[in-house]
């Protein structure tokens, strides 16, 4: 029997912390020493800290302070299917190739440009283990590789008159997947970037024009 996957969960519905509301609390405490707020702003909005139980409440009592804003809000997990059938490799010969959206990838996927392209796109892919190797081969030809934003990326692919490039190479967030990719480039090149799925840049979306209501609902009041 298939395993059904989990609706994603919008960032704003998750459970604070008491650290988080805490952090929340600093930056108001360091808000109202510079003048940003007054006391009474200050009293009330942390009265609202101490009482908010997900991020969909804390978020709105730092909007408007710099710096801050939807950066409470962590980045949604990635969806981990056990056993789900998977893609092992991609190749483009004078052509090209795309892996994106929902596909599931396991633990080793090889990709192979020759003389055309690929773009390898794992923000919204299905993990089916915490830990997945990329091989990319770029002969003459280019390859992508995007990675969610939270991965931890580990680039180990050379270039021979090409490129590999390594700058996403970094830790990730807790609970994330592993990215490592290797190969190497020929007369030709291997990008890897980090990138917001679809599903977060919406919410991101969602997010800024929720902002821009309250604001202009705030204002209106005034």
């Amino acid at each position: 029997m298939s395993e059904l996957i989990p609706e994603p969960v919008h960032p704003g519905q998750i459970r604070t912390s008491d650290a988080d509301r805490e952090r929340v609390a600093a930056v108001l405490r360091e808000a109202a020493a510079e003048g940003r707020l007054d006391l009474g702003e200050l009293d009330e909005r942390l009265g609202r800290v101490y009482a908010a139980r997900t991020y969909a409440e804390l978020e709105p009592l730092t909007h408007d302070l710099p710096a801050v804003g939807s950066s409470l809000f962590p980045p949604p997990p990635p969806t981990y299917v056990a056993g789900a059938p998977v893609s092992r490799s991609g190749f483009a010969l004078a052509g090209k190739f795309e892996r994106s959206g929902p596909w599931s990838v396991g633990p080793e996927f090889t990709c192979l440009a020759f003389w055309g392209g690929g773009l390898v796109d794992l923000r919204d892919a299905i993990f089916t283990v915490g830990a997945v190797r990329i091989n990319a081969y770029a002969l003459m030809g280019g390859l992508e590789i995007w990675v969610p934003e939270q991965a931890t990326v580990h680039v180990t692919g050379v270039g021979v008159m090409g490129g590999f490039d390594h700058r996403a190479t970094g830790p990730g967030a807790p609970g994330a997947p592993t990215v490592t990719v290797g190969g190497f480039a020929l007369w030709g090149g291997v990008a890897i970037k980090r990138k917001p799925s679809e599903r977060e840049l919406r919410m991101r979306k969602q997010e800024k024009k929720r902002r821009k209501l309250e604001n202009w609902s705030s204002d209106s009041d005034d």
